[in-house]
């Protein structure tokens, strides 16, 4: 298993959680994914836990998914499926019912797999150099329906079109004018000012805290509307058109290959 997530105890209730895949710029592997839910799931047990900063090891949140795993699975439709349905929304989900307040520090590349993790968090950090895009339509597939909701959601219905559509990356200061993050400092203040941000809301009422969480949730959600609104991303994700029914389409193949290849695609 290649890459792993990591959490420890810091000090004052802060527990940091560590993305690392060294020579990947912590690119998520299935492995990683399956790890992050387990780590969430432990938090929100955790009566000692107050607040989560999550970072990527050096100098990359992260880059997106790992890319090199990807022809042992994505060209089989039921194998799609269970990646995007049961590991990565496995662990998005995880991190989304957390009721512990999450601190995302972000330096470098924040792509991806990386914007979706981001988009978990309540207070994004970021340093000025940072990059943000989904640029998937290079490699020929699409955002799993899921994923899209949690990510347009968070940076806005336009910005994730130009992310998607046009494969557009965005700097730091673009996307704190476009309201996803808290704030941009300079690249070498990031992890002092995201473990300030942490420090801060540790040292708060910790009950408050997770109910504000479950506020939040519900304002997104409200309950009239819950049930609605679930069995309509169960129809878009187990519907017709079937949206994994594109694995072993010819653009699909093209687009991982060419990466893999180190070439530009034919699509």
């Amino acid at each position: 298993m290649s890459g792993e997530v990591l959490m420890e105890s810091g000090e004052r209730g802060v527990a940091h959680v560590t993305l690392r895949h060294s020579g990947r710029l912590n690119a998520m592997s299935r492995g990683m994914w399956r790890q992050l839910r387990v780590v969430f799931e432990d938090i929100q047990q955790r009566s000692d836990v107050r607040c989560v900063l999550i970072a990527g090891e050096g100098d990359a949140f992260c880059a997106g998914g790992d890319i090199s795993e990807y022809p042992g699975f994505r060209f089989d439709a039921a194998a799609l499926r269970d990646f995007h349905e049961n590991d990565v929304w496995g662990g998005l989900n995880a991190m989304l019912q957390c009721d512990v307040p999450i601190v995302a520090q972000i330096r470098g590349a924040c792509m991806g797999a990386g914007v979706e993790i981001a988009s978990c968090c309540d207070i994004r950090v970021a340093g000025s150099g940072a990059r943000f895009g989904a640029p998937i339509a290079k490699l020929g597939f699409p955002m799993a329906p899921r994923e899209a909701q949690l990510v347009a959601g968070a940076v806005g219905d336009v910005t994730a079109r130009q992310m998607l559509l046009e494969a557009a990356t965005f700097s730091a200061p673009d996307m704190l004018a476009r309201g996803f993050l808290s704030r941009v400092v300079a690249d070498d203040m990031v992890a002092t000012e995201a473990l300030g941000s942490a420090q801060r809301i540790a040292a708060l009422a910790p009950q408050a805290a997770r109910m504000n969480k479950q506020t939040f949730r519900a304002l997104k959600m409200p309950l009239a509307l819950d049930g609605k609104a679930q069995e309509a991303m169960k129809n878009i994700v187990n519907g017709a058109p079937d949206p994994y029914a594109y694995a072993d389409s010819a653009e699909h193949r093209e687009g991982i290959t060419a990466f893999l290849e180190k070439r530009a695609p034919l699509f």
